[in-house]
């Protein structure tokens, strides 16, 4: 038994250390992951405060930057930020759970983003007033694979004030155009109506027996019109160009045709001053370039309208040559030249140079400022070089396109073995008709006075052809050219101009073999020494040595409620051997057609409406008018517009209203002629055929 007894001890102690062993080895287990635990949670800990900071920082930003974020489930607000809150009227605790939307007053149409999101801009009524705000609407998963609807809003109400500032100071802008274009229209045609009196009845006087003394007075009258024309047409230009009411076309023309026009119509002005104008085109120019031929043709006439206004001794010479895809025109004058500080002024509005000891200078200061506009319009530029007492040279390059096909070319004279003497003192025509005769193959010798040109010809090689100015200086050109005669001169030719054409008398009978009008063309340069016999015309110096015969009898409704016009009309037209029938308002002239329609009067082959006339204006004359035949199916009458109001915009309206041609007061004599003479000549055909 004690045996036993102390066996089992042994083993209880046997066992008792096993377990302690073991309750060791579990304590430090359980310490272990006690530690591992603490560890998880000091890094939790550290984990849980870096997302509160992190979602602090995320909303001090949201809040900072003052957008809207609102999160909805079934409607209910499942999130809103402290702004969305506010524009509820709430604080975020009481939005979270509600149903609370902003109160909207107007909504724009939304759009879609490719990645689904919706933007819209909504107008929302709040306590603060009416705020623009604009959203972004996504759909946002969440956990447990739900979804939330997400607006995030940004407050425009600052840039849709001024959206709205900005259209109503267009709409101002746009209010203001039009009244200016109102007011320009009722200036233009209370300024051409009476000039229209003023230079028809100063042509009409012309057209009588008029002493010397009275023919002088005449002419002034009509200067003093046309200056006055040309100052209104001006300040019109001007205003339309500022407006943005300029209308560029894009058609075919030709170019040397208009520089040549251009040089011929101021040549007058010129040479009342006793200096030149000339032009000279490069070999290589194309005949046919695309680009607004009348724009082109006013900033020529304001660039050499200038430069011979300034100039008193000398000449104006325009020059025409490519550069690169473009076309480059210089207009040079011998004028008093500019002062390097006023190169650019000049351009300016109601500028103009002065200089010591010139005469001032008329006008309004806006021919330079028009013409820069109008080449930037069409896309070029206009640059002035100068040097003080030598002239100025305004540079005009337009990107204009030639026509296909019209490259300069052709078949020229071949004057190889021709010895050309041009006598003359002009500055710029002696040089450009020498430049001329030389791409022919012709030697060239100038002489700038009577003593050169006798010297020349009394060399060893004496020329075959001889051009002589009329104002060469030493004068004598009859001693110049008997000289040449003597020396086997086989062409002798001299150069007028056409005041002095129309006085000189016969050119064969004071020994010359030909006469060239000035300023030359080069196609009649080509012409007189090439050869042809037929002599030479220019516009400037043609004239009809008759009036064509108009046939008599000719019926002309004239509609005018102004009598001095309507006096001048109906009088050119009696001189032209029409009829005229004078209506005194829109609604006398409708009855006078319709009776003429109806058989009760003679009919009448041609009407003349002014625009603007008391009871019915010309517009609505000419659409009655139009009815009235429709109705009574008699022929189309001819019915002419004559308006002040001189815009493209005018022209089309009158044109849609049922008129055939829109003549401009003051009215030309010339246009009027032209429609005479059409439906003359188709009276004529028709009695013919009948």
């Amino acid at each position: 038994m004690p045996v036993v007894v102390a066996v089992v001890t042994s083993l209880l102690a046997v066992l008792s250390g096993f377990a302690a062993l073991w309750l060791l080895r579990e304590r430090g287990r359980i310490v272990r992951q006690a530690a591992a635990i603490a560890g998880d949670v000091e890094r939790l800990n550290d984990r849980l405060w870096e997302l509160a900071d992190s979602e602090e920082r995320y909303r001090s930003l949201i809040e900072a930057q003052g957008d809207l974020i609102v999160r909805r489930s079934e409607g209910r607000i499942v999130y809103a930020n402290a702004a969305y809150a506010a524009l509820l009227g709430l604080d975020e605790s009481a939005a979270a759970g509600s149903s609370h939307r902003p109160q909207v007053r107007i909504t724009r149409p939304a759009q879609a983003l490719a990645d689904g999101a919706r933007i819209f801009d909504e107008c929302i009524e709040t306590e603060a007033g009416d705020r623009w705000i604009s959203w972004v609407e996504t759909v946002v998963p969440v956990a447990a694979g739900q979804a939330v609807l997400q607006r995030v809003g940004r407050d425009i109400s600052a840039r849709i004030a001024g959206e709205r500032a900005l259209e109503e100071a267009r709409s101002r802008a746009e209010e203001a155009s039009a009244a200016k274009s109102r007011f320009l229209a009722t200036v233009s045609h209370e300024f051409r109506t009476p000039l229209n009196g003023i230079l028809g009845m100063a042509d009409l006087l012309g057209d009588t027996r008029l002493e010397p003394e009275q023919a002088t007075y005449v002419r002034a009258l009509r200067t003093s019109g046309e200056a006055l024309l040309g100052l209104v047409d001006g300040i019109l230009d001007f205003a339309k160009v500022e407006a943005g009411k300029l209308e560029l076309a894009d058609e075919p023309f030709d170019l040397a045709l208009l520089i040549e026009d251009v040089t011929e119509l101021m040549a007058p002005r010129a040479q009342a001053k006793g200096i030149e104008v000339s032009a000279l085109l490069a070999a290589d120019l194309p005949q046919f370039i695309r680009g607004d031929a009348e724009r082109l043709r006013q900033i020529l006439l304001n660039l050499v309208g200038n430069a011979v206004k300034f100039t008193e001794r000398g000449g104006v010479g325009i020059q025409a040559e490519r550069d690169g895809e473009a076309i480059l025109v210089a207009v040079a004058d011998t004028g008093p030249g500019i002062p390097a500080e006023r190169l650019e002024s000049i351009f300016e509005e109601f500028e103009q140079v002065e200089s010591a000891g010139m005469p001032t200078a008329g006008g309004t200061g806006l021919g330079l400022a028009i013409a820069r506009r109008l080449a930037a319009a069409m896309g070029g530029t206009i640059l002035v070089e100068s040097t003080v007492g030598q002239g100025a040279t305004f540079l005009l390059r337009l990107p204009l396109r030639a026509v296909a096909g019209a490259e300069a070319a052709g078949k020229e004279p071949d004057w190889r073995g021709k010895r050309l003497l041009i006598a003359s003192g002009a500055p710029f025509s002696a040089g450009h008709l020498a430049e001329q005769a030389r791409r022919h193959g012709a030697t060239v010798i100038l002489a700038a006075d009577r003593q050169a040109a006798l010297a020349r010809l009394k060399a060893d090689a004496a020329p075959t052809a001889l051009l002589v100015d009329r104002a060469l200086p030493g004068g004598d050109v009859e001693g110049l050219a008997e000289a040449a005669r003597q020396a086997g001169v086989a062409e002798i030719v001299i150069m007028l101009s056409p005041a002095e054409r129309r006085g000189y008398g016969s050119p064969f009978t004071a020994g010359f073999t030909g006469f060239l009008v000035k300023p030359v063309r080069a196609r009649s340069l080509l012409e007189r020494l090439g050869g042809t016999q037929r002599p030479p015309e220019t516009a400037a110096a043609a004239t009809s040595a008759a009036t064509p015969a108009l046939a008599s009898g000719l019926q002309v409704l004239v509609a005018e409620d102004n009598e001095i016009n309507a006096l001048l009309v109906t009088r050119t037209l009696e001189h032209f051997g029409c009829v005229p029938t004078w209506a005194r308002d829109g609604g006398e002239a409708v009855r006078l057609v319709e009776a003429a329609l109806a058989g009760q009067r003679p009919p009448f082959a041609l009407a003349l409406l002014d625009i603007r006339m008391p009871v019915l204006d010309g517009l609505a004359v000419a659409r009655r008018i139009r009815a009235a035949e429709r109705v009574r199916g008699g022929a189309r009458l001819p019915i002419l517009a004559v308006t002040a109001n001189t815009s493209e915009e005018d022209r089309r309206a009158a044109l849609a209203g049922g008129m055939d041609d829109c003549l401009a007061k003051p009215l030309s004599r010339d246009a009027l002629r032209a429609w005479v003479e059409k439906l003359a000549g188709a009276a004529k055909t028709s009695a013919r055929s009948a």
